[in-house]
């Protein structure tokens, strides 16, 4: 079974790569990768180290419409020549050029990863009718949390038929791969010492929440002088970010760390005392199993994985939407219930590990791969 997978507007993707190293056991199933870039990305040269083929095509995401076209039309010729059983897409921009050239070219199995469910209908209405146009010409659609789920049923009007639930996963042991001289480099870097460090690992944009985060902050360090947020991310939305953490004078509680290197990531949830998570509609959240697999506690919104494996007061505070007040009520409960936030530790990590390993993950793919459609 050949499957092509096609992901645009990113050089690297961690469970791709995590796929193509776990193919082993799959001896029958060929990866190739056909990544949609405005520079060679990295992970051509990552993905041919674990045997799997993999092509460029130039894409610039801020020219979307004329590069949709030219990416139509060289992976119409692509799919003609390698002849896949299965095309699976992952995003908005890989997936309307390559569900219709995949058609054209005669690919029975179309399956559609909906990694960013919903983001459309919030900040770019006039794009939703070409959701449904990738849902027409999928034949299976994967639903990422029974939230995506249900705004996929509801709100996109997608056959139930077509939708698979898989959870995301993650390399467990990886991620929680914490090295002592890691997190001293951290808190050093950071000035963290003695504080009380509250991590949100996201891109600076709208979607993530970051400023109902900031708001909370500027309640809570009314009363507790040694808090640090965390701000580790890059993205558009971070002028914008700075200039309110300035004008509410938080500089000395905020940091923005932009992005680490992703070998420090398992260390840096290790020197985190709660993780705050303020995503407005979640598809998933791989950071959260994150938190999760490392016993990070967590407030979070009910969106995603948090609404399909969380419980209040349990295995997290739960926020409403864009609820800066709610963010600052869990921070305060967790530090006033020391006792009931420690006791999640270990209650989230059995949770991350029995429910979104990354093994799971690929096996299910499988699955609706070799499904007849």
């Amino acid at each position: 079974m050949h499957v092509v997978h096609v992901i645009a507007n990113n050089s690297t993707v961690p469970y791709l790569t995590w796929f193509t190293q776990r193919l082993g056991k799959y001896p029958d199933t060929k990866f190739t990768i056909i990544a949609l870039y405005p520079e060679r990305p990295q992970m051509i040269d990552e993905m041919k180290q674990y045997g799997c083929d993999a092509y460029w095509i130039k894409f610039d995401q801020t020219k979307r419409k004329s590069g949709m076209i030219f990416a139509f039309l060289k992976l119409y010729k692509l799919f003609k020549k390698l002849k896949p059983d299965v095309v699976n897409t992952h995003l908005f921009d890989d997936s309307l050029p390559a569900l219709l050239a995949a058609r054209f070219a005669g690919v029975k199995k179309r399956v559609i990863r909906k990694q960013d469910t919903a983001y459309h209908w919030y900040f770019a209405p006039l794009w939703v009718w070409a959701d449904r146009f990738n849902n027409l010409n999928s034949t299976d659609i994967i639903a990422i949390s029974e939230d995506s789920k249900k705004f996929l049923l509801e709100k996109e009007k997608a056959p139930a038929k077509k939708i698979h639930m898989i959870h995301n996963g993650i390399p467990i042991n990886d991620f929680t791969a914490q090295v002592d001289s890691d997190k001293e480099f951290l808190i050093k870097k950071y000035g963290l010492e003695g504080k009380i460090v509250l991590g949100t690992i996201s891109r600076y944009i709208e979607w993530k929440g970051y400023r109902y985060i900031i708001e909370a902050a500027r309640t809570l360090t009314q009363k507790y002088k040694n808090l640090k947020f965390l701000f580790v991310g890059y993205g558009e939305q971070k002028q914008e970010l700075e200039e309110l953490v300035n004008k509410y004078e938080l500089s000395d509680y905020i940091i923005f760390t932009d992005w680490i290197d992703r070998k420090y990531i398992p260390s840096l949830y290790g020197i985190m005392d709660v993780y705050v998570h303020a995503a407005i509609m979640e598809p998933f959240g791989f950071v959260l199993v994150e938190a999760m697999a490392n016993g990070v506690p967590i407030i979070t919104a009910k969106t995603g994985v948090a609404s399909d494996a969380l419980e209040h007061k349990q295995t997290c505070y739960f926020t409403g939407d864009k609820d800066s007040k709610g963010i600052a009520e869990g921070v305060e409960w967790m530090l006033e219930n020391s006792s009931e936030k420690n006791a999640m530790k270990e209650r989230i990590k059995k949770i991350a590990a029995e429910e979104f390993s990354v093994e799971q993950m690929l096996d299910k793919h499988i699955k609706v791969y070799r499904r007849v459609t």
